[in-house]
Order: C-alpha cells, then structure tokens, then sequence
C-alpha cells in the first residue's frame, strides 16, 4: 500500500512537472502586462535602479526578451539575418542561432518576440516566416510561409504578432482571404483548421486567448475588425468594426471581470465590449477616443485602466464600468506601461522610465530615470522576471535590479 501511494505521488509530481515545464510563454506576460513579482522596490535610489548586467551588440529590433528553462530568450536583425539570441541568467551569451532573413525595410528589426513552449520555440518574422526550433539549440523542426502557404500578404511595417501557442496548437494570422486565421499542430506544422475571418489583412496583433466556461476564445485585431474565434474549430463567433487611419492594431485586448477592452492609435481610442457569457457575442458598452495607445498596451487593476495615448499623449487613468477619466497627467512621455506589486512601470518613447503608483488618485511618480544605452526607438516593452526589470532598446538588454 505505502509503495503504491509512493508511486501515485511521484507520478502526480511527475506530471505536473512536466505540464509546468511545457507551459509556454507569452507576450506580456500570462496577465498582459500584469507581472506576479512581489517584495519589489517601491522606490528606486537617485540614479535610478542599480544596472545588474547589459548585454550589448545584440543588433536591430523592437522585441521583448522571453524567459524559459532557467535562460532568456530574445529575437534580433543583425544586418539581413535574424537570430535567437538565448543568455544566461548573468547576461553571458549562452548560445545563438540564425533563423533566416527578418525585416529590414522601414524601421528595420525583429518585430515579433520568441515563444517557447518546453523543448520547442517558435519565431514569426517580419516577412510572413513562422519558424519553430529546438529551443535547446536551434535545431530547425518545421516552416510555413504565412504569404506562400496560406494566402496572406505582408503590411506595410512588416508582420508583428508573437504566436500564441495552446496545448498541441499554434494560432498565427496570415491575413488572407481564405486562411485569415489559421490553427497549426506545433509539432509537425500540419493544418488544424483555418478561418477566413473577415477576409482583411493582419494588423500588427498578438491575440488575446481566454479560456471560458463554455469554450477558448481566440480575440485579435485584423485591419477593419475586431473578431473572435472559437479556438478550438475556428469558427468566427463574431465581429466588432474597429478601424484607423493605417490599419494598425498592435495591441493585444484586456479582458477584466468578463467583459474586452480593444484599443488602437492615431486617434482611433478605445472600446468596451460586453461579452456573453459563452463568448459567443458583444455589444457595445463605451468608447474613448483619447485611449489611442498606438503600440505601448495597457493594464487594467481593481476595476481602472491605466496608459498613455498617441494623438491624446497624455497618461490616463480610467474607470473599467463607466469610461470616465479619473486622473489626467503629461508629467512624462507617451509609452508602454507593465505593472507588478502595486506599482506601473512606464516606458516612454523619449526613453523616460518612471516607477508610478498604481492609485486612481493621481499619476504620481515616485523615481525616474532615463534609458541611455542602446540604439534607435524606445518601443520594446519591458519584462519583469525574478525581482528584475529588463528593457530592451535596440541593441542592448539591460537588466535593473528593483528588488
């Protein structure tokens, strides 16, 4: 009896080592944007939080480092290749490889940021390429071409969607007529099912995945709409318009107390949508055009909405039931907001970093410092892992001890 209680528990423990192991990542974090760190500074010494470590010469691109089997994982263009670049936790290089030729047009680099799940990682690059890896060395396993394989076209900036991985699956948004949205076996990057969607190109998103009662919910933006799929057989549950002036739609969509928030830039804002309970429908709760956030997100907490704009600049705080703004404040630069232990950490495109309580009350900035390492736009967003905050500017990751 006691060694068949032993070999239950180790089965048990066994088991969910392994499920915990190929939970795979995702792009702003499991709570878009919410990080789990506690025992976080609430303020940081005069010169801005001690630097632990930079990695310099990484390279061209706007994506965020990934964490995953106790090392970091981060997507760059050196010159017209792209490369994984993987580090260890003390920012040496452990490894790198060449995953093909990424964007080098207008605002060259890695769009897209890495996702691995266990053994496998994945990389979707600016030119339609979606690649998956052996995240051990690189090693290649399978490639689609979003544009050759299935349909789609490449948008002005280049395609920029992180893949969203679920269980045996991987969703990517080709934007074609026929396979708009499609479903791959991770593994051998055979079809599951593909939806014609609206039939638009992508618009820059990473999709939001919800799992409901009733059923998954797969949320993205393409160019005119909003729509939501059943992940499981791609059926499109439905569809809300939501446009701007260049299509673009790079931010992923809240979800907070069963109901959406979508929003984009160049004065499009923000909509509320009331989503049944099955997820099989919306309908319209508000709209806010000064929630314009062109590609920096936003958080939602204890029932407010916190970010910066575009056209409307400013940092907002806004009520989730109502739409009504509780503060207002251009104290720093329009940019991406994360959050952990209370706290916002808001990255502006001037390359402010400022530490900001995360109360209604007011935008109150507690510390501040500037980002002066690294090259071209401050448009990655931030990460938080293992009381550590890492921005990554062009071709640098910095790695700011804020515990």
């Amino acid at each position: 009896m006691i060694k068949k209680c032993l070999l239950v528990a180790f089965t048990l423990l066994f088991t969910t080592t392994i499920l915990f192991a190929q939970k795979p990542t995702v792009w702003r974090g499991e709570n878009n944007g919410i990080y789990p760190d506690t025992g976080l500074l609430k303020e940081w010494p005069a010169n801005g939080p001690e630097i632990l470590w930079t990695f310099e010469g990484l390279g061209e691109g706007h994506s965020s480092p990934v964490f995953a089997n106790n090392q970091i994982y981060l997507s760059t263009l050196q010159g017209e290749d792209g490369f994984i670049v993987v580090l260890n936790q003390d920012g040496t290089l452990a490894w790198k490889v060449n995953y093909g030729k990424d964007f080098k047009d207008s605002y060259p680099g890695s769009r897209s940021s890495v996702v691995v799940a266990g053994d496998l990682m994945y990389m979707y690059t600016g030119y339609g390429e979606l690649i998956c890896m052996d995240a051990k060395n690189g090693d290649k396993k399978w490639t689609k071409n979003a544009f050759e394989d299935f349909d789609g076209e490449n948008i002005r900036w280049g395609v920029t969607e992180t893949v969203v991985v679920d269980g045996d699956v991987v969703f990517v948004t080709p934007g074609g007529a026929k396979n708009n949205v499609v479903a791959l076996n991770r593994f051998t990057g055979e079809l599951v099912w593909s939806s014609p969607g609206k039939g638009e190109t992508s618009a820059y998103c990473t999709p939001l995945l919800l799992e409901l009662p009733a059923r998954k919910l797969l949320v993205t933006h393409t160019a005119d709409h909003i729509i939501a799929l059943d992940a499981k057989t791609g059926e499109m549950l439905w569809d809300f318009p939501h446009t701007n002036r260049w299509k673009v739609h790079p931010n992923t969509p809240l979800f907070y107390n069963g109901d959406l928030f979508c929003f984009s830039g160049y004065g499009k804002g923000g909509v509320k949508l009331d989503l049944s309970d099955d997820g099989s429908s919306v309908s319209k709760q508000w709209e806010k055009v000064e929630l314009d956030s062109r590609m920096g997100g936003m958080v939602v907490l204890d029932g407010y909405i916190y970010g910066s704009g575009d056209k409307a600049r400013e940092w907002r705080c806004v009520n989730w039931e109502t739409g009504e703004e509780a503060y207002v404040s251009d104290a720093i630069g329009k940019g991406v907001t994360i959050f952990a232990d209370g706290m916002l950490y808001c990255y502006s495109d001037r390359g402010e970093l400022a530490l900001v309580e995360a109360t209604p009350e007011a935008f109150k900035v507690v510390s501040q410092t500037r980002v002066e390492l690294g090259t071209a736009q401050h448009w990655a967003h931030p990460v938080i892992n293992k009381g550590r905050l890492f921005v990554r500017h062009g071709d640098v990751l910095i790695a700011y001890k804020i515990q």
